[in-house]
């Protein structure tokens, strides 16, 4: 294993969004490709909003995406606690060396007068920030303010310098110390800002790369200065580009689900989540479009992540899902669609035999190709396991006047076979196509009325897996209630 170290670190106000997950998602990328180590470091110091049931779920759908960490809450590591709310110690330690050292100081400014002080210079066409009130108060004037009961917040003393961010997607940024102002490091109550935990515990958990989005690039001019200060070495950092929704603004829920365990719930493979998420961050140096996670993590490069905002396209999510459907394994496949099957009433709650399970692995391989999302397979399955039944749409088929015939032929058919499995129904199928080809009836004119025949739908699987699914008593009667369907629509 390599010294490489990257954190993924979220905070448990709420479930794993789709672009937190991207963020995920290419340090673990990172992580994988240089055998480095991948964090999960919580940062729960937002005690109002965090929860245990939002950690619980971050945690789960990261397991879910096949993002395994090495080091994180919940099995521990070398560097722990890994909840910030479990570090608070640590925090206010270092917090004592900057005061000792001169490079932070106590403000006792409170916040109905910060605001005003923000609202004044924005009036006067200003960029709000902290003006230095507080930065050089004798030790007379802090006991005034103690007197009058006003509890101090710690400020970071931003040194007088131009700050230089070297990321490794975008290159060298420069910042001006002028434009940030002294950052408040600890809270007059006691808990540490964002500022000062993710520098420490970066520090202290010996992170060398820091993967954020660009959403940072501001916080990261503040945490270069402090990280020097506290005498850290200064992680590379590298800020990937936001994810947009479709009218070019800030993905949210307007745009659909945002949630990943909304896309899970509708039946995405995690697999396609991550090919989706790889591929809006990150272009690969082939023109392949389809990957397995152990693939993407052999081919990623951070110097090929993309400074350009993405789109998010559900479509294209939508296109991927459909073609790893295709390719995942029958069996678990099938386990991923009962869930589905039993809110639709297809199967029973209790679940199903072994047979039974054999059946349904024939009807998720049949009608496989047909899907988009998992939860599209009570659709197509019915035909399958629901009570037969033609549709209206599907009706239309049965009134052209050839219909009886192609049907009584195909009841013949049936009739003489045994058993058929995808071999056979084919036969089947090709012997009526060379039956009735030199009497003009071919292609649609043909197969729709077959297809209803057996379904009782006008979409579904190809002829050969429905003839193959069906047992030859249930095809047998189906096609005899076509015919008389049929009679009775012509007449």
């Amino acid at each position: 294993m390599s010294d490489i170290r990257v954190r993924f670190a979220p905070s448990p106000t709420g479930h794993l969004h789709i672009g937190t997950a991207r963020t995920a998602l290419l340090n673990w990328l990172y992580a994988r490709k240089t055998q480095g180590s991948f964090i999960v470091r919580i940062e729960d110091t937002d005690r109002s909003r965090s929860t245990i049931e939002f950690e619980e779920s971050i945690l789960e759908d990261l397991a879910w995406m096949g993002l395994n960490w090495d080091e994180g809450p919940d099995n521990g590591g070398p560097y722990g606690p890994y909840r910030q709310s479990e570090r608070l110690g640590l925090y206010q330690h270092k917090v004592d060396e900057l005061l000792h050292s001169g490079q932070a100081y106590r403000c006792y400014c409170t916040p109905k007068e910060l605001e005003e002080r923000r609202k004044t210079r924005l009036a006067t066409g200003l960029m709000p920030k902290y003006e230095g009130t507080c930065r050089n108060l004798t030790a007379e004037q802090e006991s005034e303010c103690a007197a009058q009961g006003r509890k101090p917040a710690i400020r970071f003393r931003v040194p007088d310098e131009k700050i230089i961010v070297r990321d490794l997607v975008r290159g060298e940024i420069e910042f001006s110390s002028d434009v940030i102002g002294d950052f408040i490091i600890l809270r007059s109550d006691g808990t540490p800002s964002f500022h000062l935990a993710v520098v420490v515990d970066d520090g202290e958990m010996k992170i060398t790369h820091v993967i954020r989005g660009e959403d940072h690039i501001t916080n990261t001019a503040k945490h270069v200065p402090l990280i020097k200060a506290l005498g850290y070495p200064v992680p590379k950092f590298a800020h990937n580009a936001m994810i947009l929704g479709p009218d070019g603004g800030k993905l949210s829920k307007r745009h659909g689900a945002t949630a990943v365990g909304d896309y899970r719930a509708k039946g995405y493979l995690p697999e396609s989540i991550n090919n989706y998420l790889a591929l809006l961050s990150w272009a690969p140096e082939d023109t392949r479009e389809v990957f397995e996670l152990d693939e993407l993590a052999k081919m990623f490069k951070i110097e090929r992540i993309s400074k350009s905002p993405a789109i998010f396209d559900i479509g294209k999510l939508n296109w991927l899902n459909g073609q790893h459907i295709r390719s995942a394994d029958l069996q678990r496949l099938t386990n991923l669609c009962i869930p589905y099957l039993k809110e639709a009433g297809l199967i029973p709650q209790g679940g199903v035999s072994k047979s039974e399970f054999e059946y349904l692995l024939k009807v998720v391989e049949a009608v496989r190709g047909n899907l988009t999302v998992l939860s599209e397979i009570p659709a197509y399955a019915t035909i399958f396991l629901g009570e037969y039944e033609i549709r209206p749409d599907a009706l239309e088929w049965l009134r052209k006047p050839h219909v009886p015939e192609v049907l009584t032929a195909l009841l013949e058919l049936l009739r003489r076979h045994g058993e058929l499995d995808f071999d056979g129904g084919r036969e089947v199928v090709n012997a009526l196509r060379d039956k009735f080809k030199p009497l003009g009836v071919t292609g649609k004119d043909l197969f729709m009325p077959i297809r209803v025949g057996l379904t009782g739908a006008v979409k579904g699987p190809e002829l050969p897996y429905v003839l193959n699914i069906l047992d030859k008593e249930q095809a047998i009667r189906r096609i005899e209630a076509a015919i008389q369907a049929a009679i009775q629509a012509a007449g």
